[in-house]
């Protein structure tokens, strides 16, 4: 019975240099392909091989669109849902405003910190934006200004609705996420122009 031959010397080192020879001309193509010699694509082709999300949204909605979903859950799940429990209105406002401020503090400034592009560049839509145990409180006192806003809104839009003969509007998280987020970017844009006109005021001064 004839004995299989064994690689001869050499021979695995051939095989790996056949194995890993590289396409030189191939190479040079890749390396040297541009715009003006290379053929064309279609865009239906080009977008097959394209990630990413289809429509790109700006940091500005992207903020609006975060604050409005929470500041909608929060009146869904706060409002809505205790809201059979608890009689007294006062006593649902201040566990909206309580529950706001939370949320606020704990998740929507959170989600904007997720999905900055770059560390702190969403701090500009936020109105208390540095980190610690402080910041809850700030939040809290914040959240029932804007509830404070939000429900002078709804009183003056049911007293212009009332006055044109319309039916009146109740809480929802649509547009309680609507007149919170408003108001919320108001302030915000307010507090930056002041502080803007107040550095400058310094600047001048010096």
């Amino acid at each position: 019975m004839a004995r299989r031959r064994g690689p001869r010397p050499g021979e695995d080192r051939r095989d790996a240099a056949d194995y890993y020879k590289l396409n030189l001309r191939a190479v040079e193509d890749l390396v040297t392909a541009d715009a003006g010699n290379s053929p064309p694509v279609s865009e239906a082709e080009l977008k097959k091989y394209r990630s990413g999300p289809k429509v790109k949204l700006s940091d500005w909605a992207k903020a609006l669109l975060v604050k409005f979903w929470f500041a909608g859950a929060t009146c869904f799940f706060f409002l809505w849902g205790l809201g059979t429990y608890l009689n007294h209105w006062l006593d649902q406002m201040f566990v909206l405003g309580v529950a706001l401020g939370a949320v606020t503090d704990l998740l929507t400034n959170s989600a904007l910190r997720f999905i900055a592009v770059t560390p702190g560049a969403n701090d500009r839509f936020m109105m208390f934006p540095k980190r610690g145990f402080g910041s809850l409180p700030l939040n809290l006192l914040y959240a029932f200004l804007l509830l404070f806003l939000v429900v002078t809104s709804y009183n003056a839009l049911n007293l212009a609705l009332s006055r044109w003969g319309g039916s009146m509007l109740g809480v929802g998280p649509i547009l309680f996420g609507v007149f919170t987020t408003a108001w919320d970017m108001l302030l915000i844009k307010i507090r930056h122009t002041a502080r803007r006109v107040l550095r400058d005021a310094m600047q001048r001064g010096e």
